[in-house]
């Protein structure tokens, strides 16, 4: 069989941990989470500052209260690892498809040395959609510009590299049937919003007639049925959003 032929569209989800990252040690600390977008400048150097060429990204703080995401920040703040934070007064039209009752976006200055996204690029893994990072953890959603059959050695090659614990969570080729439109929109919820709605929805909550209410749902959880119906209302929300 030829190259030619063995080169096709893998696309994969991997969770993915890495040291020295002010967004993974913000969140395992933390609740909530956060979305990265891009590289929003290239590297420059600070004259006033030790250290060497910086970058500024894009980010979304997301998480269940406003409270949540003002400690997540302020973990971030407080990271060796991450520069000056510039919180945005509007939205970049993002909101939509971030999980979590509120969402604020944010420049984020940091040392792109610290980065595993170059790691991944040198190794064939191009970078797809925003990075998801929550309970201490990277989720990257990457297409592999190469043969199948290396993917573990490349990812192997990231590990040695780059320190990082990889594991891959789902992969899928140009014959693999494409994600659901549902299980994309399942992936903006935050996860207590999906639990209870996974869990609603199994107990036979969406069912006519309803075989459970509100207050026995909320007992199930052991959750106030006023959070139980906020987190309904969201996923509802999103999952029915055209």
């Amino acid at each position: 069989m030829s190259l030619e032929h063995e080169l096709s569209s893998v696309r994969l989800t991997l969770d993915l941990w890495h040291p020295d990252c002010w967004a993974i040690e913000a969140t395992d600390r933390t609740g909530g989470g956060v979305l990265a977008h891009a590289i929003y400048n290239s590297p420059k150097i600070k004259s006033d500052k030790p250290s060497p060429n910086t970058v500024e990204g894009l980010f979304t703080a997301f998480g269940d209260t406003a409270a949540e995401v003002r400690d997540l920040l302020d973990a971030i703040r407080a990271s060796n690892h991450a520069g000056e934070l510039f919180e945005l007064q509007k939205r970049f039209g993002r909101a939509r498809n971030a999980p979590g009752n509120v969402v604020r976006e944010f420049f984020l200055e940091y040392d792109p040395d610290e980065m595993v996204c170059p790691t991944l690029l040198e190794n064939g893994f191009v970078h797809s959609a925003p990075v998801r990072i929550q309970n201490g953890s990277e989720e990257w959603n990457l297409c592999f510009a190469g043969d199948r059959s290396r993917i573990e050695e490349s990812l192997d090659d990231v590990r040695d590299q780059a320190g990082a614990e990889v594991t891959i969570t789902s992969i899928t080729t140009a014959d693999s049937p494409e994600r659901s439109t549902r299980d994309q929109r399942l992936d903006t919820l935050t996860t207590a919003q999906r639990e209870v709605f996974e869990h609603a929805r199994e107990a036979g909550y969406y069912e006519w007639p309803r075989e459970i209410t509100t207050r026995e749902l909320a007992a199930e959880l052991d959750i106030a049925k006023s959070t139980l119906l906020e987190h309904l209302r969201t996923a509802e929300s999103k999952l029915l959003d055209p």
